[in-house]
């Protein structure tokens, strides 16, 4: 005997929601699981786009030159 795999643990929790839930009950469920999965993927689509622009703003601060940069050159005096 194997292991038991998605698909066995899939149909149980099918089966499972058949049984307690009922058949009426079912489209509901489904329909208020896709709008779940709907709004995560735009949430990660979300966080992926404020990633890319706050890397983008990043790398646009590291190539712009500082006005400061022409007195670290100096070398320092001793008081």
């Amino acid at each position: 005997m194997g292991a038991i795999g998605w698909r066995e643990i899939i149909f149980v929790v099918i089966v499972i929601l058949v049984i307690f839930g009922g058949a009426k009950k079912m489209p509901e469920l489904a329909r208020s699981i896709g709008k779940s999965f709907k709004e995560f993927k735009k949430a990660v689509k979300d966080v992926k786009n404020d990633v890319s622009v706050d890397a983008d703003e990043e790398i646009s601060d590291i190539d712009k030159p500082t006005d400061n940069a022409s007195d670290n050159d100096k070398p320092e005096e001793n008081v």
